[in-house]
């Protein structure tokens, strides 16, 4: 009789402390109208395989945030179009999110050529935009309201490539001579403009400065005519369809300049890198994170890890390091923004983050002048030792090592470029 009381007097305890439970946890439930963050972000086309990378790490953002409560008791749902790799697409899409869709907030999609596209609508519509890999996107708007997720720093029209041309200097014999290719695009076109100032510091002659039209397929051309001019070393300024042209063209010419490589986006994804396997060895290209232990923020690692875990499964980079973190950490800056401001308002909004600094996955973040990164961050890596084309290779490092700047370097550079062939 004594034990059934006892368990009764348990059992009652046990109903009462649940009872005491449940208005908490339900208090901490995201509930009511969803917070609706809009954007326009590659799903095919050239640069889908780094713009479904950033998508899986957004929807593992919303997720996480959604289990701690969402933003301002809210849910948070993400409300993303495929902009197809195509600018022209942009900015009807961004029409769409605040005229049809009603969205609470805006950020940027991937890609430089994609936020200049978005940015006279934003400007219109005077909302605060935080875009991700955008090269100097902000340099002719001026526009208060922009921040970019990219870490060039405050000159990053050059920064993209000065790690490169610091190298090339740094060799001995010491390069004379530079040739500078471009996209006729937005990013590659900036870019290239750095490259310009770089190569005038270093001291370096250009003897060919030329821009091949994007919708280029056969680069074999465009390298002869580089090689012609016999430039000691040779910058890139590329987007992934080129890039993996220029690279088989390199190749199949037998072409050996001492350096190449510098602003080639495509390289940094894993199904191009296991594409074009051996025959990246030896160029020089930039990256913005990569799993070494001086880059292992708070955080990071374990993102990194559900993110792999999910990759295989929906068909996307299947190790997520160049721009998987960058996608997670552009929303934890909007995230802690709203959450400090308690407002989903656009001058709140940028009033706070550009005076603020904010803990990523990538590590603190602080914005200077026109949104930019206050302080540069470029690695630059050169490819070494890659192998047949299994993909499994990229993770590990001794295939792409870091060789500046030094407090990350995580390697010796090999030079001149056919010793690493």
């Amino acid at each position: 009789m004594f034990q059934q009381q006892e368990r009764m007097i348990a059992a009652c305890f046990v109903g009462t402390l649940l009872a005491l439970a449940a208005p908490a946890a339900q208090a901490q439930a995201p509930s009511g109208e969803p917070l609706k963050i809009g954007y326009a972000i590659a799903q095919t086309g050239g640069l889908a395989a780094n713009g479904k990378s950033a998508l899986l790490a957004q929807k593992i953002w919303e997720e996480d945030t959604n289990a701690k409560g969402g933003l301002l008791g809210r849910p948070v749902k993400l409300i993303y179009y495929d902009d197809q790799s195509n600018p022209t697409t942009v900015p009807a899409i961004y029409q769409k999110l605040f005229d049809i869709d009603k969205v609470d907030i805006i950020v940027g999609g991937y890609g430089t050529n994609q936020l200049a596209a978005a940015m006279p609508v934003v400007i219109q519509k005077q909302k605060m935009l935080i875009g991700l890999f955008g090269l100097a996107v902000n340099s002719e708007f001026n526009y208060p309201k922009y921040f970019s997720m990219i870490p060039l720093g405050p000159t990053p029209k050059s920064a993209q490539t000065k790690a490169f041309f610091d190298i090339a200097v740094a060799q001995n014999p010491r390069p004379q001579t530079v040739a500078i290719v471009a996209a006729d695009g937005e990013f590659a076109i900036n870019g290239s403009d750095g490259a310009r100032e770089n190569a005038k510091a270093a001291g370096l002659k250009i003897v060919y400065d030329k821009r091949y039209p994007p919708a280029t397929t056969d680069f074999a051309p465009v390298v002869r005519a580089i090689q012609a001019a016999n430039p000691d070393i040779v910058a890139i300024l590329s987007y992934p369809p080129d890039s993996v042209g220029m690279v088989r063209a390199v190749n199949e010419i037998g072409y050996k300049p001492k350096m190449i490589g510098g602003g080639m986006v495509g390289p940094q994804a894993t199904a191009i890198k296991a594409q074009l396997g051996p025959l990246l060895n030896g160029f020089v290209n930039f990256d913005y994170w990569l799993p070494i232990e001086k880059m292992s923020f708070e955080g990071v690692s374990e993102f990194i890890t559900k993110y792999q875990a999910r990759a295989q499964q929906e068909g996307v980079d299947p190790l997520g390091y160049h721009i998987a973190p960058w996608g997670y950490a552009q929303l934890q800056v909007l995230q802690q923004a709203v959450a400090a401001t308690k407002s989903v308002d656009d001058d709140k909004l940028a009033d706070y983050i550009r005076k603020s600094t904010f803990k990523t996955l990538v590590g603190d973040v602080k914005f200077g002048p026109r949104g930019e990164w206050a302080e540069s961050r470029v690695l630059a890596l050169q490819f070494q030792h890659i192998k047949g084309n299994d993909p499994g290779q990229f993770k590990d490092l001794s295939t792409q090592v870091v060789v500046m700047p030094a407090h990350y370097r995580s390697g010796d550079m090999i030079y001149p470029y056919e010793k690493a062939k």
